[in-house]
């Protein structure tokens, strides 16, 4: 199938090859300059060895490296050398008191001046075409690839993590043999260890990842980018296995990177946030980007006072000074996620603080399933995920209709938002609990976004970008636009589609669910009522779902584009997003639209009540993974 991973112009490719690694873990410490309009810093990334490349290292190694060779191919490319520019070497002085529970005491080993050799020079390779095979110029060195887009890489290095003092209790099951290997394999193993420590020592794994992210380096690789990727190898390493599975890259965003957007909010004060762009965030770090590279994340992000830096994370993050003037902002997610997600938002925002009789709703209504007792069984099922502190089987969370939630908004709106918006996000949760069960995320921030936002919603790990275009309609424009991106929570985050040309799976059960749960959240209406205003919105969407279908090209109005091959991967792990890039593309709802009457469709046909119970049943077993139409 490599052969035919060559995107044309509309078709995104996702480059990395997650089939021989893959990672688990990301830790971003980044400086936001909005002089520059330029977010700079270091990534540390965590790998396991890839799927693949395991089940084939059973037969040997020699018939991994033919198959390395076969796949492995990247067009000529010319060679440059890129000088590496003063880069801030400072780790994070973020306290990290929500996960230090072990440790306590120890010394940092980290290497103070961070091994940044500013004196070096990184040399990269610059292709003239987008390519999604490599080639190893007659080498059989391994090469790792990850997707970027529009970054400035100055630096990539192995990180000590065998340094790491108190790390040892990570290498009591290496076995190591060849004394040559020793200590490349020992740092593997370590983190190995981490990677896979079991879901109640999370915060023990957070603590260990943050150490190993300050550890020392000990050489450094080397690296080329092309318009997609980036390409690192290490010189005589020839598997995956070897190949080292921590590794440190320091780079810097470009003000027309395509990831984040720098603007002015509706006060006209500056801000900087992803705003869903086709190519996701290549642009804003170095990851790999297909669905199956589900990861978690820690982020310290350091800006000017006066700024509020909002991420995808389970915690509601407080800043910390580190100086006069800069403030660190740190979050953190333990549910694995794809890393297109990740979602960050660095502006002037207000919080719109709630009234007092608004918390109290918040802590005191309560919802009960509207299902028999028979429903209940599936709460004491094992899930069906990869491990993680998962809120399924806490039964805190299970009895949680209204999780934490805060508002923000530029200081011209939060009058706006108090009307409006504050009094509706408990009754919206409150339904969506009551049709679907447990939240799978265990916080809310929901922000306006500046008026560029070409979208009315978007929805990500704990947080919930709005349109200013919602305040003015009312609570039932902003309500039901609130359903909708609460019910992505459910599908589109915590169960995702493991082919992102299959996006109805998202797009239309949130357009369906919408409907429900806004009609649970008026509890003033009747029967009738509700039924009208089903009817309307059907006869809508049905009137714009006839205009796209007539006014649009054929190909695009498909559910499943790849038809037989959906899901298909090649050798390496790499494929493309068919029409990704198409611009017309992104002002469609045929998906939605088309999702949403196959749902109703199927409700009308079983009964709504029956419909739902089994949806309940399909969340829970299929949360925290990957899905197909099928």
């Amino acid at each position: 199938m490599e052969t035919q991973l060559d995107p044309v112009t509309d078709d995104l490719p996702l480059m990395a090859n997650t089939s021989y690694m893959l990672v688990k873990h990301y830790i971003l410490d980044l400086d936001v300059d909005f002089k520059s309009k330029v977010i700079e810093g270091i990534i540390v990334l965590f790998f396991e060895t890839g799927s693949r490349y395991r089940k084939n290292s059973s037969t040997g190694k020699g018939s991994c490296q033919s198959q390395f060779g076969e796949t492995c191919k990247m067009r000529a490319s010319e060679l440059c050398h890129t000088p590496v520019t003063n880069v801030s070497a400072c780790s994070s002085k973020t306290e990290y008191n929500d996960i230090a529970v072990c440790g306590k005491g120890e010394e940092d080993t980290s290497d103070k001046n961070g091994n940044h050799s500013n004196e070096e020079q990184a040399s990269g390779i610059s292709s003239s075409k987008d390519c999604c095979d490599i080639e190893n110029h007659g080498n059989k060195d391994f090469l790792l690839v990850l997707d970027c887009c529009d970054l400035s890489v100055l630096k990539v290095e192995e990180v000590d993590v065998a340094a790491v003092s108190g790390i040892e209790k990570f290498t009591r099951s290496a076995e190591l043999t060849d004394v040559s290997k020793e200590l490349e394999n020992l740092r593997n193993q370590i983190v190995h260890e981490l990677v896979t420590l079991p879901a109640d020592r999370w915060k023990e794994q957070l603590y260990y990842f943050t150490r190993c992210s300050q550890a020392p380096g000990c050489g450094e690789l080397l690296f080329t980018t092309g318009t997609w990727s980036l390409e690192i190898r290490k010189s005589g390493i020839q598997t995956p296995t070897d190949f080292p599975h921590a590794i440190r890259i320091w780079y810097k965003t470009k003000p027309e990177g395509r990831s984040v957007t720098w603007t002015t909010d509706q006060s006209g004060r500056p801000c900087v946030y992803t705003m869903g762009s086709p190519i996701n965030n290549r642009a804003l770090f170095p990851c790999q980007e297909p669905p199956i590279a589900l990861s978690t994340w820690q982020a310290s992000v350091r800006t000017a006072a006066g700024f509020v830096v909002l991420m995808s994370g389970e915690n509601s993050a407080e800043p910390v000074q580190l100086r006069e003037g800069i403030l660190s902002w740190y979050y953190y997610v333990t549910m694995p996620m794809p890393a297109s997600t990740f979602t960050i938002a660095v502006g002037c925002w207000q919080e719109v603080k709630q009234q007092s009789f608004t918390a109290a709703i918040q802590t005191n209504i309560e919802f009960s399933l509207p299902s028999s007792q028979a429903d209940f069984r599936w709460h004491e099922e094992i899930c069906g995920h990869v491990e993680y502190p998962c809120r399924f089987q806490n039964p805190a969370a299970r009895l949680q209709a209204v999780i934490p939630y805060r508002v923000f908004a530029p200081w011209c709106l939060v009058e706006h938002c108090k009307e409006c918006l504050l009094q509706l996000i408990p009754q919206c949760l409150s339904a969506a609990y009551t049709t679907l069960g447990t939240h799978p995320f265990s916080r809310l921030d929901v922000l306006i976004v500046p008026s560029n936002f070409s979208s009315l919603g978007m929805a990500s790990p704990h947080i919930i970008f709005l349109s200013q275009s919602v305040l003015p309609g009312g609570s039932h424009l902003c309500g039901t636009r609130l359903c909708h991106e609460i019910a992505h929570a459910w599908f589109g985050l915590a169960i995702g589609a493991r082919d992102w040309t299959e996006e109805w799976i998202s797009e239309g059960f949130a357009t369906f669910l919408e409907d429900i749960f806004w009609a649970r959240a008026q509890q003033q209406l009747s029967h009738d009522e509700v039924r009208g205003q089903r009817e309307l919105k059907a006869l809508l969407r049905w009137r714009r779902l006839r205009d796209e279908v007539q006014n649009s090209e054929e190909e695009l109005q498909v559910l499943r584009p790849k038809k037989e091959s959906t899901g298909e991967l090649s050798e390496s792990g790499a494929s493309v997003v068919k029409h990704g890039l198409k611009a017309e593309k992104i002002f469609m709802q045929v998906h939605y639209l088309k999702g949403y009457f196959l749902l109703r469709s199927l409700a009308r046909t079983i009964g709504e009540a029956s419909y739902l119970a089994s949806l309940r049943k399909f969340v829970h077993r299929f949360h925290g993974q990957l899905v197909l139409s099928q």
